[in-house]
């Protein structure tokens, strides 16, 4: 199992401050994929980068999973969608709907965030948020979906080891 993150941000790829967001990505993952091998990188907000990194983790490398954080808001340097959705042969807009509900109850302006997932090849891609805290939140919600979608692009059963459903999910 293969999972690449992308953390999206000028700031942070100019070394002005530390990624958190792509290591709580991490942290959050291992819980359902054990055994995965992770691959980071932090790019800037530039929709060709966001893109290239996409496509090297997808196409290239032949990741199962590939998660960015940052970019998604409404300011002109946030990029990540429109960088996915170039790359995306299927969109799964019920990511972003889910994520946008559930943060709703807790950040009013979460209806603000434009992210989205969708499938390249055999590849699972999810867009979350940019801060530490509604990583690990959206992810929380998201796993279900991220386990069972990916088990089925690998051709598997998405109940088998492999993936794991933390008890609270199941």
């Amino acid at each position: 199992m293969k999972i690449g993150r992308i953390t999206v941000s000028d700031r942070a790829s100019a070394g002005v401050y530390e990624d958190r967001s792509g290591p709580e990505i991490e942290a959050a993952l291992r819980v359902h994929f054990h055994e995965a091998q992770f691959d980071a990188v932090i790019v800037p907000d530039e929709v060709e980068i966001v893109a290239a990194a996409l496509l090297r983790f997808t196409d290239d490398l032949t990741f199962d999973l590939v998660v960015t954080t940052g970019g998604t808001g409404v300011s002109a340097r946030d990029v990540t969608p429109e960088a996915t959705r170039a790359v995306l042969e299927t969109e799964l807009p019920g990511f972003g709907e889910v994520m946008r509900m559930a943060s709703f109850a807790k950040v009013k302006t979460s209806i603000l965030s434009r992210a989205t997932a969708g499938i390249r090849g055999h590849c699972l891609i999810v867009n979350l948020p940019g801060k530490p805290a509604a990583v690990r939140e959206c992810l929380e919600i998201l796993a279900p979906a991220i386990c069972e979608g990916v088990a089925h692009l690998r051709g598997e059963d998405p109940h088998t080891p492999t993936i794991q459903s933390s008890p609270k999910h199941e």
